[in-house]
């Protein structure tokens, strides 16, 4: 079989079982780590995945509704990317050190 015929042959299953890994991937990257740095980027790894999921399905069923909200949930992502790193550096400025445990001190 020629290369490129078994490129023609991927499949919604496919982009779902590839997004399910990227998602756990991320989840075992937020729950394991206490770098503060390592788990903003968990949560993107969740959030691309999602929109893996997204665009799989709205290319699949030829609605664009899913790739619509990939928008929405790249601008939540952009959000969330920059209050964290805020946080970190604000946490760094203070402790010299980023670790989660820091945050539960910035209550008051």
């Amino acid at each position: 079989m020629p290369m490129t015929e078994a490129f023609l042959n991927v499949g919604l299953n496919h982009y779902l079982i590839l997004s399910a890994l990227l998602f756990t991937m991320g989840m075992i990257g937020v729950l394991m780590r206490k770098n503060v740095i390592v788990i903003l980027m968990g949560i993107e790894l969740m959030l691309n995945a999602v929109n893996l999921s997204f665009i799989s399905f709205s290319s699949y069923s030829g609605n664009l509704n899913g790739q619509i909200m990939v928008f929405f949930v790249m601008t939540i992502a952009a959000a969330e990317a920059a209050v964290g790193l805020a946080l970190a550096v604000a946490i760094y400025k203070r402790y010299k050190e980023i670790n989660i445990r820091f945050f539960e001190q910035l209550r008051g």
